[in-house]
């Protein structure tokens, strides 16, 4: 555990989403359940809580003024300097029962975002893929979309549905961040413990997958071959993001959802952020581009 600091003692009941913004040198990401948007500086300084008054799950960069948010009712352009937030395009904003999940940009700059259902109902979700203001379903019947992410050079995506126990790759078209091909099985977690949560993919290629219930972050290499387990200090740690000025550390969400008042007790750090400190190659999300 010398490895692994805390980097934010902030407890979630579902700290997801994490985030890094280069130009402010700050982690985002989100309590999902309750709402909010968190914000830290990387290299220390006061936590910022910012109220959303919705669901909310992943953000993207869109330019030095503006993100966009994924929330239950859709992708939000977020204005930076007020917090002001307006719905740029509805995604299942009809359907009360779901709510985004994890979502990451492609190097060409669409974005690839999930829902799920609020109490995870088996098949309520889906992936979508949006790309200067238009939005197509990629999958659907997804119980809980999760570890979306690319290769550096765009011609590779994963993605999950966590109840499966299978991490998913499929080729994709690097100018659009389309699928160009069916999805093939990466990794087979079934047999292992816990469940493949959110993922991110370093510069050479290696994926990095936050193990809900396993209390670990593993990487495999892009064929597929386990790297490196790196143990945790909670059970359910969600999601990694590459942070620093060199996106050479890994920062990792936690959650204490879904665990009782004596489960939580053994697990006290449970909803905490962490810090890896080990070294990887790390690399910065692309912005997003919205029309």
């Amino acid at each position: 555990m010398s490895e692994v600091s805390v980097f934010s003692d902030h407890i979630c009941q579902l700290g997801e989403g994490p985030s890094y913004d280069p130009a402010t040198n700050a982690l985002f990401w989100f309590d999902i359940v309750n709402g909010r948007l968190l914000e830290k500086p990387v290299s220390g300084g006061a936590l910022k809580i910012h109220e959303l008054g919705q669901m909310a799950s992943a953000i993207a960069i869109i330019d030095d003024k503006r993100q966009l948010i994924a929330t239950e009712t859709g992708l939000h352009v977020r204005e930076v300097a007020t917090g002001g937030m307006t719905l740029h395009t509805p995604i299942e904003a009809d359907n009360p029962l779901t709510r985004s999940n994890d979502s990451r940009v492609h190097p060409c700059g669409a974005l690839w975002t999930g829902t799920m259902g609020k109490k995870e109902e088996k098949g309520a979700g889906s992936i979508y893929w949006f790309f200067k203001g238009e939005l197509r379903r990629l999958f659907s019947d997804i119980t809980v979309s999760n570890s979306i992410c690319f290769s550096p050079d765009g011609a590779l995506a994963y993605y999950t549905d966590t109840s499966t126990g299978l991490l998913m790759r499929i080729a994709c078209d690097p100018a659009t961040g389309l699928p160009a091909g069916e999805p093939k099985v990466f990794v087979d977690h079934r047999s292992a413990k816990g469940y493949v949560d959110g993922s991110v993919v370093d510069r050479d290629g290696v994926l990095w997958n936050a193990v809900w219930g396993g209390k670990a972050v593993k990487a495999y290499s892009p064929d597929g071959t386990l790297l490196r387990e790196v143990a945790m200090p909670v059970t359910q740690p969600s999601c990694p993001a590459f942070v620093g000025k060199n996106a050479d550390r890994l920062a990792v969400t936690s959650a204490w959802s879904g665990k009782d008042e004596k489960q939580r007790q053994l697990d006290p750090q449970a909803g905490m952020t962490f810090l890896l400190d080990i070294s990887v190659s790390g690399r910065f999300e692309p912005r997003v581009l919205i029309a």
